[in-house]
């Protein structure tokens, strides 16, 4: 099935579309549901305000994520500061996170056992920091 310059909202259920491909699509509002998502790729999208809830993602690669910049046609100088990303009620154990931007993050109630930010253990840190 090709749908090609349509205006139209789609209902699908128990239906089997691997390797379906959308491309310069506005798709605001959708809702997937009990889906099969391994091995989806989102490239070059929106995903503000985007909620996941329930969903296991285990050996996902997140990269590039942020306002667009400097040079992206959607650049805007006078809009600097993304809204807040929230992580509630996750397993981010073994999890390695790169060269991100983490100014002005909170992480409370974690537990933090074997965590290090450059090399450093935040569980010694912590107890050095609290004995004063």
């Amino acid at each position: 099935m090709k749908l090609e310059n349509k205006k139209d909202t789609l209902t699908v259920s128990c239906s089997y579309l691997p390797n379906s491909t959308f491309q310069r699509c506005d798709l605001t509002g959708m809702k997937m549901n009990d889906v099969n998502l391994k091995g989806m790729e989102i490239k070059d999208a929106n995903l503000s305000e985007l909620v996941i809830d329930g969903a296991q993602i285990g050996g996902a690669y997140i990269k590039n994520i942020g306002l667009p910049p400097e040079g992206h046609p959607l650049y805007d100088p006078n809009n600097i500061v993304q809204s807040p990303l929230k992580f509630e009620n996750c397993d981010l154990n073994n999890s390695k996170i790169t060269n991100c931007n983490l100014s002005n993050m909170e992480i409370d109630g974690c537990n933090i056992t074997g965590m290090k930010i450059n090399g450093i253990s935040i569980e010694d840190l912590l107890k050095e920091y609290n004995s004063k």
